[in-house]
Parts: C-alpha cells; structure tokens; sequence
C-alpha cells in the first residue's frame, strides 16, 4: 500500500514537473514595460496630431511626417496588443483547462513566430531613425595589407556589391576606379549605389574585411591573409546640379580645388589636358580627387558629391560620439573601424565577428544573393544594442 502510494506521488511528481517545463518553454517575452508606455504615448500625440490636422487651419510638412510615423506606430502597437492578449489567454487556458490543454498549446506555438515578429516589428519603430536611412549611398574601397592579394580581394568586395545590387534590381553606377598597374585588382573604387533607403541597408558594411585563402601566385599552397577597407557614405548631392550648389555652399577659404592632368592608363585625354580635379577641404582635412571623367566639369561635379558624403557622415559620427559621451554608454557601435568579417575560403566560411553569426557559403555572399542573410544578422545585433540604450536612456 505505502509503495503504490509513493509510485503515485513519483508520478504525480513526474507530471507537475512537466507541466511546469511546458509552461517554462512557452513563456511569453514582452517588450519591456518603459518601451510599452513610449508606444502608449506616442498613440496619445498621434490623436493630438490627427486633432490638430483635421481643423486644416495650417500644413506643415514636419508635422504630416510625424504623424506618418506616430501612425504606423500605432497600428503596429495595437497588432501587438492583440496577439500578447490571445497568448496570455492561451497560457490561463493550459494551466486551467487540461481537456483543452494540447489543442491551446498548439495553437500558442503556432502563434509564437508571428507575436515575435510584430514585437521586432514595434521596436524597430519605436527606435529613433538613423538620420540617413532614407538616403542612397556611396560606397568607398581600398586595399589593406597583402599587396597585389589585397587588391584583388577589393575587385572581389566590389564585385559582391555590384551583385547585391543586381539582385535586388537597385540602379547603381561607378564613380571612380583605379586598376592596379599589373591589372590584377584595384587600388581604390567608389561605387554609387542609386536606391533610396540602400544606405540603412549597406551601413553595417564598413570596416576592415579580411580574407584567407591561397593566391593564385602561391606555388607552395599556404594560405595568405590579407585586408580591405570599405567605407559606406550617404548619398548627399544627388546630380550634377546639386553638386555646382555644393561649390557655392562652402565658405571663402574652406576650400582649395586644384586641377592637373590626369595619370596612369588612358587614351590621348590622358597627361594632355587638365581634367583631374582635386579637393581639400581645410576644416576636416578630407582630400577628394577625382580623374576619371575627361570633363574637368564632370570631375570636380564627382569630386564634391563625394565630399559631400564624407562630410555628412563625420558629422554624424560626431554627433553619436557626443550623445555616447553624455551618456557615458560604453557599448561598442557597428561602426568601428577594425576587423568586422573573414572570409576564409578555405573553410568555405564567411564569419561576421561582431555579431558572432558564421555563414558556410563563400560564393553565395560574395556573388550577392545570400549577403542579406550576413546584413540581417548584424542587423538584429545592432536592433538589440539600440533597444537596450532605449530602455537605459528612458529608466534614467
């Protein structure tokens, strides 16, 4: 009798723990409570805005973008609502209702990717937006250490561009690029990639890229290591026209454009007129040259959109720099100037280092299809990284 009274308690025993397994398994993640009460305010200062915007005594454009915004928040919100409040009741129900315990945990799971895909969703909405997001950009290439190896792997990077252009149908054209003088690889290239929003989707691209594989001039098959730098700007001037404005934005002395004959190879334009324009901006210090075209007009129109990039983006970096000073948040950015990705061919590997995501797929990245998989990853990271500060600057 004692004995089947302890079998029964073992297995009662046995189901309450996997019971609580199954609940400790399908526990609900929310969003955290301060990042709920932003989304809860801006609903309220939507209703205000859509008030003040009904009357139609004034239009403002800032204000009709804000309230796009606060608008999108709150459909996504109130998405979000909805399904937390169908999970919680699914939760009640499997706790309190073992007839309806396996159906209800079914259809919880089911509903699970959808809830976290709406909760992404919010927080990616409720983030401040990057200042350039919406922008196109341009992308700068230059070899690091590997000599003649290095070189090549730029032609590589900016072939892997090119490609993830073409496949997803974006307009791109090349601003500069200078061959190296054997021919094999680049010694530098600006590539322009033309779609709005593809600097939001690029910026995770600069820094220090390192590949590992053995040269096709490597007679004993050892693996060399070698670098490029790749450089992602926001798109500023947007044609020639804007480009002739720049030149008349800058304040006297602030900038000297000096005009000489362009180098290395070419046809008869080449070392015989003045087309090769270069400009230093003195407050920054950037120096653009630009030779490419055999238009001095269409060099120096290059050579100031590109400036212009470059200065935007040190602007911003600034500016991040400050606000990271103030806050004295010592959490490290994706834009860090050392080592972001290895390539190892070898392996067949591609490891991106800063969000620890590893893709065994070399030729799928570098010819462009599967670079969103590597984007993506380091985009979540840096998702995470900007909620924390949210939630971090809104406790304190």
């Amino acid at each position: 009798m004692f004995k089947c009274f302890r079998l029964a308690n073992v297995a009662s025993l046995k189901s309450s723990r996997a019971v609580c397994y199954r609940l400790y398994s399908m526990q609900l993640k929310e969003l955290h409570p301060s990042l709920v009460e932003k989304a809860q305010q801006s609903v309220e200062e939507m209703k205000q805005l859509d008030l003040l915007l009904t009357k139609g005594e004034t239009f403002d454009v800032e204000l009709q973008k804000r309230y796009s915004r606060l608008a999108a928040i709150s459909g996504v919100f109130e998405e979000y609502q909805g399904l937390a409040e169908n999970l919680k009741g699914l939760q009640e129900m499997i706790q309190t209702d073992p007839t309806l315990q396996e159906e209800a945990e079914a259809e919880f799971n089911s509903s699970m990717p959808g809830f976290h895909k709406v909760s992404n969703n919010l927080l990616q909405k409720l983030l401040p937006p990057h200042p350039f997001a919406e922008k196109a950009c341009i992308l700068e290439l230059r070899p690091g250490v590997g000599g003649t190896e290095a070189m090549i792997f730029t032609q590589d990077l900016l072939n892997m561009y090119i490609g993830y252009a073409q496949h997803h149908r974006w307009k791109y054209h090349l601003i500069s690029q200078t061959e190296n003088q054997s021919g094999n690889g680049l010694v530098d290239a600006i590539l322009s990639v033309d779609e709005l929003g593809s600097y939001d989707r690029l910026r995770f691209e600069s820094g220090v890229h390192r590949v590992q594989r053995i040269p096709a001039t490597e007679t004993k098959g050892r693996t060399h290591t070698s670098t490029a730098a790749v450089v992602v700007l926001p798109q500023i001037v947007k044609s020639t026209k804007d480009a002739e404005q720049s030149e008349r934005t800058f304040k006297p002395g602030e900038i000297r454009i000096d005009v000489m004959r362009a180098g290395g190879k070419g046809g008869q334009h080449v070392n015989t007129t003045d087309s090769a324009v270069r400009i230093t901006h003195f407050p920054s210090g950037i120096v653009v040259a630009m030779q490419d075209e055999r238009s001095q007009h269409k060099n120096k129109a290059k050579a100031f959109a590109v400036l212009r990039a470059r200065l935007a983006e040190l602007e911003r970096k600034q500016k991040e720099e400050r606000e990271r000073a103030a806050r004295k948040d010592q959490v490290t950015t994706a834009d860090r100037s050392d080592k972001i990705r290895t390539y190892n061919y070898p392996q067949n590997r591609i490891t991106d280092h800063r969000c620890n995501f590893t893709l065994y797929d070399i030729e799928g990245v570098t010819t462009g299809p599967r670079l969103d998989e590597v984007i993506d990853a380091m985009a979540a990271k840096d998702l995470d990284t900007r909620s924390k500060s949210l939630v971090h600057t809104a406790e304190h």
